[in-house]
């Protein structure tokens, strides 16, 4: 597919470029995956150096709602350009709605629609994953094309957005087109603390939005020292025939020392439980915690 053209934006180029090869001594991953009897895919970085490593991080994974975190990182590209207003009000009807049960506290609580400021519309989309809110953004932008076309701008390619979140409910196998590897996914994460790229009080208004939100709080938050500091986007599919498609997290974890750890771990076709899905996730978080605090 050829990508449509989007407004010149950040470049990704991260505080430092991932160094993707094994820099420390590491836990067997493998043995940490192996109970979420799925395909699982991990990594992660110490952003202020060039140290990383990745467990199957070029495999492809659907991303649900990890891709709401593209979509909100484009919004903000437009606000510090003047495209786009944190203030601005944004028209939500009936037909904006994402069906149940697709996740939708704004349809819930606005069942005949509202307007919402563009910084509310955000926080239901960052913070609480919510569908509607962010099928209206998606619609703000001119589609998922453009955020596509973005990703390519910032040099992100393996990350996909082409769908929106009425089309990936309508059908199962949508969710698998708009994928990340786990590599792409720290790549993101980089163009977000970008100082060349975000302006800071949009760079810190879209952590703030990332470190409030009540979901996956057992997965890369899980295992880590109560209070860590952790700003992260989750993605959860539904089951269909005992089979999940997707149980993801992403994330920036502020270390002890003021650094930033980024960690991408991603489950495709799982056959486990929920809690064990997630046990999978916080382990492998904590063991790329303990690898950062090990290093120099």
């Amino acid at each position: 597919m050829v990508r449509a053209r989007a407004s010149p934006a950040i470049v990704a180029v991260g505080l430092l470029a991932p160094l993707w090869a094994q820099t420390a001594a590491m836990p067997d991953i493998a043995a940490m995956a192996a109970p979420a009897q799925g395909q699982v895919g991990a990594a992660f970085s110490l952003m202020e150096t060039e140290k990383a490593y990745a467990f199957h991080g070029n495999d492809r994974f659907p991303m649900q709602s990890v891709y709401k975190l593209p979509i909100a990182l484009h919004v903000m590209t437009r606000v510090d350009r003047g495209r786009m207003a944190l203030n601005q009000l944004v028209q939500i009807t009936p037909k904006d709605f994402v069906k149940p049960p697709q996740w939708s506290p704004l349809r819930d609580r606005y069942p005949q629609g509202t307007s919402l400021t563009l910084d509310e519309v955000l926080a239901y989309n960052v913070s609480q994953s919510d569908g509607t809110a962010c099928d209206v953004l998606l619609r703000e932008l001119g589609g998922p094309e453009m955020v596509d076309a973005f990703l390519e701008l910032i040099k992100i390619t393996e990350m996909r957005v082409l769908n929106t979140e009425k089309q990936i409910g309508a059908r199962q196998a949508t969710q698998y087109k708009n994928y990340s590897t786990p590599v792409a996914a720290i790549q993101l994460l980089y163009a977000i603390m970008n100082p060349r790229g975000l302006k800071p009080a949009s760079r810190d208004f879209l952590l703030k939005l990332m470190t409030e939100t009540p979901t996956g709080m057992r997965r890369i938050k899980g295992n880590l020292p109560p209070g860590t500091p952790v700003a992260h986007k989750t993605g959860t599919s539904g089951t269909l025939k005992g089979v999940t498609a997707a149980t993801n997290d992403i994330g920036i974890v502020t270390l002890p020392d003021g650094r930033h750890l980024a960690v991408a771990v991603f489950i495709r076709d799982s056959r486990a439980d929920e809690a064990t899905r997630e046990a999978v996730i916080a382990r492998i978080a904590r063991a790329a915690y303990d690898w950062a605090l090990a290093l120099p």
